[in-house]
């Protein structure tokens, strides 16, 4: 069987560079006091789960840290590149250091090595990873075309992630806490009423709606919001039925060919010409021409 390929297609190492910090002995791991270690302000990742926590924390006691931290030189202290989740569980744990890895990142690479490090774990949830891309692509000014060379992830991907970004923020809280995922979302873009948007989330949650299930069901909101639109109101009907009428009728003169009128309960809609073959086609757009030519 082939080998799992990362989740961002490149790994930690592509980025990043060993600092010049003496080893223990022969190994390139240091015990880092605690006290002297702080938490990146860019940390990709915002929810930390406390039962979780908890749990590793005990694990943590019982084993120790089996996955060592990547930390970045700051002054006389360090930040986190990757890993503060155990480092929140061995302060619970009531550790006074952690083994950890020295890297050279600057901010940017710092950002990105915390982004990667995360989704190869799979410890990021789609909001989360959304926001992250956002950040690196406003604060750095970077194309999503960049963004995806620097991180191996496709420009695709990129896009579709940012895009969750316009969905209601309800829709966007259930996205954080998992209760519909990455297919379930893209059915949801489908739609531009936010309104629909939420009536469809509010089913995904209460019905368990597969993938599946909520396309046909956006699909089938698509059309009837199209149908509707293209219905005339019935508050306009008898200006519709007389004076569009006879408008319908001059331009169908006019132009040699049916004229057709559609219009919704706003007031708006549209006037569409027909044509049977490449004669009329080319007779509608001399018309046109020649109406161009006189408002020239």
């Amino acid at each position: 069987m082939a080998p799992k390929r990362n989740a961002l297609g490149r790994g930690l190492d592509s980025l990043i560079q060993m600092d010049d910090v003496p080893a223990v002995g022969t190994s390139a791991i240091n015990e880092i006091d605690i006290v002297n270690i702080s938490p990146n302000p860019d940390q990709p990742r915002r929810f930390f789960d406390e039962n979780g926590l908890q749990e590793l924390a005990a694990s943590i006691k019982e084993l120790g840290i089996i996955q060592p931290l990547s930390l970045r030189k700051v002054g006389d202290s360090y930040q986190i590149i990757a890993g503060e989740r155990r480092f929140r569980a061995a302060k619970i744990a009531g550790l006074k250091s952690v083994p950890a890895y020295i890297r050279i990142a600057n901010d940017t690479e710092l950002t990105e090595m915390a982004l990667i490090e995360n989704i190869q774990r799979e410890d990021l949830n789609a909001i989360e990873i959304a926001l992250t891309f956002k950040k690196l692509i406003e604060t750095y000014n970077l194309t999503q075309e960049r963004l995806s060379e620097r991180i191996g992830k496709k420009r695709a991907t990129i896009a579709n992630f940012i895009r969750l970004l316009r969905l209601p923020a309800e829709v966007q809280i259930g996205l954080r806490d998992r209760r519909l995922d990455m297919g379930h979302a893209r059915a949801l873009l489908t739609l531009d009423d936010p309104q629909l948007q939420l009536k469809l989330y509010n089913q995904i949650v209460k019905e368990g709606l597969s993938v599946r299930r909520v396309e046909e069901l956006a699909k089938k909101f698509r059309m009837d919001s199209n149908h509707e639109d293209d219905t005339p109101a019935k508050t306009d009907k008898a200006f519709y039925n007389k004076d569009y009428d006879i408008l319908k009728n001059h331009l169908s003169q006019r132009f040699g060919t049916p004229v057709l009128f559609t219009c919704n309960k706003k007031g708006t809609g549209k006037i569409t010409f027909t044509f049977k073959n490449e004669a009329e086609l080319e007779k509608l757009i001399t018309i046109f021409d020649n109406l161009k030519g006189n408002n020239a």
